[in-house]
């Protein structure tokens, strides 16, 4: 009798150092360390060619003892080769030069603490030296004395979700900009707590006075050198890869699901770069037991398209995974509320939800109104007996309307129907495991004991917590499902099938990604529909990102 008493905590003991092995076993997520980078000059240069790497060696064997007049001759080798590109913009090795060249002053200054952004620096070299000044940004917020910049090719990046550098050839020297401090009004401005981003830098010269410029390459394509339209360099995988190294959020994924209350601070909705009127938000949804950095796969492989770049920016909406998604769901509307009175939307966003952040999605673009409400209390709001802490939390949970903000909702690997892992024994003991907030534990209390119940619904004396909403006999995922999504707003739907087929109905074998079978993630009225090999990380597999970059191409040209 006494038996599962006994073999439950160990059982419990099992699924936490499961849970704990499985993290630690994953790649790192961004392995960033310093690197020294290399000039490489032409096999067989010309006399211009090898003056560029003559300057830039001497430049390199002052730099330490003689820093001022290191970055002269780095200046001079720029300067050479500025003006090789305005005669033949297409010369590679005179590209090359003003690029390590340019990367080496900046970094170069940023050893010897110097900037030419308080006042202009006077700068020694043979040929009479140069005057280095800074272009002032057209942003107001904008100071670059706030940051420290590094550049890009100093980085050595390694981990599982930079896998793939993407840059973008042209002039310019990519940096990533890091803020010395944290950001004060980080939650205000819906912006991370530190910076971490991409800029460019750029050297023009007028005579013997130097002007360096640091470029956003998210919005800017081309600059002028010379009298000639360039493209601007861009590198979009390093200052992503230095963000999530000195993050580290994978640390904090397993405790944000079983300790969500812990971590309720975490639930925001964050920019990843400045807000521009002008661009469509993307707005992203991780799924359980993750974290934003989950994105960052597709989000870098977006980013190198120029199209995207041009239509698009990208936000995030971060949560403690425990709580019940109808919880997180109505945390994010709030959000949304306090973002449109900072940063008004002039176009419809595109949501991407993944998982448990499609289930997130679905509730953005419903109009439920009451009826949620009517379904689990079985009475209307006004004759529900419920105290004023529960009654405004389940009406914040369960009375909703569409979000009139989104334009588009992107669902991937998303369990709308559920998913019978929730159910399982490993779900199960996952569920015991998750420890729910003391706010929700009362109001549940109150609220579990008016609930009306169906035949097969899973049962529970506590108010339900994130696994249990998404187990397929949930109160609320039927009920939910009773609801139709809002015809006035296009969805799209990918998936994965681990490339092994199967059935899209429940006749096994079933069309699954190792948890959402396809039967849950179907949505019949969908504008399209992908499935591809993968699991159920489909968001970051190649195929499903470019469906992604194929939707949001489309819906660019509308």
């Amino acid at each position: 009798m006494n038996q599962p008493k006994i073999i439950m905590p160990f059982l419990r003991l099992a699924f936490l150092a499961l849970a704990a092995l499985s993290v630690a076993g994953c790649a790192q997520y961004a392995d960033v360390k310093p690197r020294t980078p290399i000039f490489r000059a032409a096999a067989t240069p010309s006399a211009e060619h090898l003056s560029f790497r003559q300057r830039i060696e001497q430049a390199a064997r002052l730099r330490k003892s003689r820093p001022l007049a290191a970055v002269g001759d780095y200046l001079a080798a720029a300067d050479a080769a500025a003006k090789r590109l305005q005669a033949d913009p297409d010369d590679a090795v005179a590209r090359e030069a003003y690029n390590f060249a340019l990367a080496r002053i900046v970094g170069t200054l940023k050893d010897a603490g110097l900037a030419p952004w308080p006042q202009p620096l006077q700068i020694p070299a043979e040929n009479g030296g140069y005057t280095l000044t800074y272009k002032r940004d057209r942003r107001p917020k904008w100071n670059p004395a706030d940051y420290v910049f590094t550049p890009a090719d100093q980085f050595d990046v390694r981990g599982k979700y930079v896998a793939d550098r993407m840059t973008k050839p042209g002039v310019g020297a990519p940096l990533v900009a890091m803020g010395r401090e944290k950001n004060k009004n980080f939650r205000e401005e819906f912006s991370v707590p530190r910076t971490f981003y991409g800029v460019t830098a750029v050297v023009r010269f007028r005579g013997k006075t130097a002007e360096l410029a640091l470029e956003d390459p998210l919005a800017t394509e081309e600059v002028n050198i010379g009298g000639r339209a360039l493209p601007l360099a861009a590198d979009f995988t390093v200052p992503l890869a230095v963000l999530l190294d000195d993050a580290n959020p994978k640390t904090k994924e397993i405790t944000r699901l079983l300790w969500p209350e812990k971590y309720a601070e975490t639930a925001k909705l964050t920019r990843l770069q400045p807000y521009d009127p002008n661009k469509t938000v993307v707005l992203v949804i991780h799924g359980l037991m993750d974290s934003p950095a989950t994105w960052a796969p597709m989000i870098n492989k977006l980013r190198s398209d120029p199209v995207i770049r041009q239509n698009y920016q990208f936000w995030f909406y971060s949560y403690p995974s425990g709580y019940p998604y109808p919880y997180s769901a109505a945390i994010l509307r709030r959000e949304l509320d306090a973002v449109q009175k900072k940063f008004p939307l002039r176009k419809p966003m595109v949501v991407i939800g993944h998982s448990m952040g499609g289930c997130i999605s679905r509730l953005l673009i419903t109009d439920a109104g009451e009826k949620l409400w009517e379904t689990i209390f079985g009475q209307p709001r006004a004759q529900t007996p419920l105290s004023g802490e529960a009654r405004r939390i389940f009406t914040d949970a369960l009375v909703f309307n569409r979000r009139p903000e989104v334009g588009r909702v992107i669902f991937v690997s998303a369990p709308l129907r559920g998913a019978d892992m929730a159910t399982d024994w490993t779900g199960r003991i996952g569920s015991s495991l998750v420890r729910a907030p003391q706010t929700l534990l009362r109001a549940g209390a109150d609220a579990m004991s008016l609930a009306t119940w169906q035949t097969g619904d899973l049962r529970l004396r506590r108010i339900p917590n994130s696994i249990d909403t998404l187990a397929p006999n949930s109160r609320f995922v039927r009920a939910i499902n009773t609801i139709p999504m809002s015809a006035r707003v296009p969805v799209n739907v990918i998936g994965g099938d681990r490339g092994k087929g199967g059935n899209k109905d429940q006749r096994e074998p079933v069309m699954s990604d190792g948890v959402v079978p396809y039967w849950s993630l179907h949505i019949p009225q969908a504008e399209s529909e992908r499935i591809v090999a993968s699991d159920h990380s489909a968001h970051q597999n190649p195929d499903a990102i470019a469906e992604v970059a194929r939707i949001l191409k489309k819906q660019a040209e509308q």
